[in-house]
């Protein structure tokens, strides 16, 4: 075959890859907490910022994060899985130290990875599953949350639309989502590129956008 044959073929392979999750292909990735990477210290935190590969990517960048873990939250099927979430969003369970940083300096952050004016879906991924949410499973975390969206409309001069709800359990995604973006970097990149996830952000924050690279 020759070059210019196989091209096409490649331009229609990358196409395939621009919406999150849209892959059964498993990696070598058995994702999940473990004792290694979490001590029996660490507190958590649920956000939903759309694709939970961003999230987790994001997130895992700040200081005193331990870990990042992809999953479905906010429904009722506790066997969720990528086929079957109808009723939960793509979240990320955020693993931190709490002598580090705060629930509340982590929802901070997160505010500024995602568009929170955005109550469709996330960039070039639609519908509910990807609509942003932050989670609290105490009063002080609500509180926290609803300050962080207070201070982020008055910020942006906008209403936020990411919602602030409580969450009774997360079902962790399969393994191939996992760390996804350090298992595929290629497919990753690609898809985060075409996705116009980073000009959004960078659109609606400014300098004060905190994506990771």
């Amino acid at each position: 075959m020759s070059i210019l044959s196989f091209r096409p073929l490649l331009v229609s392979s990358l196409f395939l890859l621009g919406a999150c999750s849209n892959t059964d292909a498993p990696s070598t990735s058995t994702g999940g907490p473990s004792a290694e990477t979490i001590p029996g210290t660490a507190e958590s935190l649920v956000v939903a910022g759309g694709c939970f590969w961003c999230v987790e990517h994001d997130m895992e960048a700040v200081p005193g994060v331990y870990e990042a873990v992809s999953g479905y939250g906010g429904g009722e099927k506790r066997e969720a899985t990528y086929r079957d979430h109808e009723g939960h969003r793509e979240v990320v369970e955020i693993y931190y130290d709490p002598r580090e940083t705060t629930y509340a300096e982590l929802v901070h952050i997160f505010l500024r990875t995602i568009d929170p004016l955005d109550d469709g879906g996330q960039f070039c991924d639609r519908g509910y599953s990807y609509t942003t949410a932050i989670h609290y499973r105490t009063d002080a975390e609500r509180r926290a949350a609803e300050a962080a969206i207070a201070a982020a409309e008055k910020a942006l001069s906008r209403e936020i639309v990411t919602p602030v709800e409580p969450i009774s359990f997360v079902v962790e995604a399969e393994g191939y989502h996992q760390d996804y973006a350090d298992q595929n970097p290629l497919r990753y990149k690609f898809y985060r590129t075409r996705c116009g996830r980073d000009q959004r952000v960078e659109e609606v924050w400014g300098q004060r956008a905190a994506s990771a690279p």
